[in-house]
């Protein structure tokens, strides 16, 4: 049977890196294309509950094999909708992106692209977040198309039930200037938020901006996604679904603590 590849991202419908995405993937199967009609980047996993969603078909946007439909939702949306009321079986793939912009470390967690494929994971579906260091629109895709074609098929080679998530950053360089794929953890490090305080010119009221700065605790580690993206890798990352911090967790349990309502003591 062929295999049926759902596509997605949070940049917009619009944006060459997912119409990239779809011409990479309409090699290895049928694609099926739900994306938002804008931008949702930094929603992380955010779903729509205060406003109906609309859908609409998009004929021959991307390819004439390519069935697509744009949402009002958020990635996370459009990866619901399309699993609960387009496909009529579980696709093999879920890809999402590629994201103009990075989403390595910490980043991944409030990532859109990432979200849209930890959905997939939460569904059972082997699922892919790729990115792309460049925020530029135009950005070159070279690199990422080769590494893409082979992270696809690395992916269905794998024999395993549990679903896959990978966390795709491809760095901002020429294929020639590649180091090749390499797959690492996420790095340790976080933003430093700072609000920008203006006043609006038509009325006496103030607003915000958020800025920040990011901050790598593990700057000498060679073993990040962050130190491979800087060093000409295409770094990937395995997520898990699962949050539990098994390590405290165990500590908890050795030493038999249970804690009892105060009615008990």
């Amino acid at each position: 049977m062929e295999k049926l590849i759902l596509i997605t991202n949070d940049d917009g419908y619009r944006a060459k890196g997912i119409a990239t995405l779809v011409e990479v993937a309409k090699e290895y199967g049928h694609v099926i294309v739900v994306a938002p009609e804008k931008s949702w980047s930094g929603k992380s996993h955010s779903v729509t509950l205060d406003n109906p969603i609309y859908v609409s078909t998009l004929k021959g946007f991307y390819h004439s094999s390519v069935e697509a439909y744009i949402s009002t939702g958020t990635p996370i949306d459009c990866i619901k909708f399309a699993l609960n009321n387009i496909l009529s079986r579980k696709p093999d793939l879920i890809l999402s992106g590629i994201n103009h912009g990075p989403n390595y470390s910490i980043n991944s967690y409030y990532s859109g692209t990432v979200g849209a494929a930890l959905e997939g994971a939460f569904n059972g579906i082997h699922s892919m977040a790729l990115s792309h260091e460049s925020f530029d629109p135009d950005a070159n895709m070279t690199l990422a198309i080769e590494h893409t074609k082979i992270l696809i098929e690395e992916i269905f080679s794998l024999d395993q039930d549990e679903p896959v998530c990978l966390n795709v950053n491809f760095p901002d360089i020429e294929l020639i200037d590649s180091k090749g794929i390499i797959f690492t953890r996420l790095t340790r490090a976080v933003w430093k938020e700072e609000f920008v305080e203006r006043i609006h010119p038509g009325r006496p009221q103030k607003y915000y901006w958020l800025t920040g700065k990011f901050y790598n605790f593990e700057p000498e580690a060679q073993d990040t996604d962050l130190w491979a993206i800087k060093n000409n890798y295409t770094a990937v990352v395995p997520l898990t679904i699962d949050l539990t911090d098994y390590k405290t967790l165990q500590k908890l349990k050795t030493k038999g603590l249970t804690i009892k309502n105060k009615k008990q003591l």
